[in-house]
């Protein structure tokens, strides 16, 4: 495939933005209905939401899971920990991505700082998902070269099929998700194993979806990208 020319680490940190303003978006978006239950349940199911996003379970109670999973920037599995390291990435890749796309991912870390100290964080947080999606969308109006493109958007796809996989969707939507990333990562000219592609096919036909044996899948395709 013609176009830029990448190093090896510039394709790994186009590959992870992808992958953390994916989960960036997927988990506020998750999070919304997460935050309006938790605050009316009698009992605490901080615990089982840290289960099934496989995140150790570090909260001591609900308000401590409601304040230091969104905001605490020191907790590794926290928003704002995944935020930051999708910044970090965007900084790295200026020159391949451009001034205007980096922008969105400045003004989505300014959201979220400003909804940890708002009494009404929800605002923010839509402002945020908002920026991402505006980062996305500039992606694609200003960056021309579709390796580019491509390998960010397999990184996000990936994210996104593991992240739907753990919360238990659909298997339209994981069918979805599953087509999309194959079609990303033959566009993106990155080696990985079709082979694990078509295990992840065959496990979202099953009856029962085999839920855990998607997310270990894709997790294999992560880490041989």
């Amino acid at each position: 495939m013609g176009g830029t020319v990448l190093t090896q680490d510039q394709s790994d940190d186009l590959f992870w933005l992808g992958r953390y303003t994916e989960r960036v978006y997927t988990t506020v978006r998750n999070y919304f209905p997460e935050f309006d239950a938790m605050i009316d349940e009698q009992m605490d199911s901080f615990g089982e939401y840290c289960v099934r996003m496989d995140i150790p379970n570090v909260y001591t109670t609900r308000e401590d899971f409601l304040k230091r999973y969104p905001f605490d920037p020191e907790n590794p599995d926290s928003i704002a920990a995944n935020l930051n390291r999708a910044f970090d990435n965007a900084i790295l890749l200026r020159g391949q991505i451009g001034t205007g796309c980096f922008a969105y991912i400045q003004l989505a870390v300014y959201d979220l700082e400003r909804a940890s100290v708002s009494h009404a964080p929800f605002i923010a947080m839509q402002d945020l998902t908002d920026h991402i999606l505006a980062f996305w969308g500039s992606i694609d109006d200003e960056v021309d070269d579709e390796k580019i493109r491509s390998i960010f958007k397999a990184g996000k796809r990936l994210e996104r099929l593991d992240l739907y996989a753990r919360m238990r969707k659909d298997r339209e939507a994981l069918c979805r998700e599953q087509k999309r990333l194959a079609n990303r990562l033959e566009r993106s000219g990155l080696s990985f194993d079709r082979q694990l592609l078509e295990e992840i096919d065959a496990c979202i036909e099953e009856n029962p979806i085999d839920y855990r044996k998607v997310i270990t899948l894709t997790e294999q395709i992560g880490a041989h990208v």
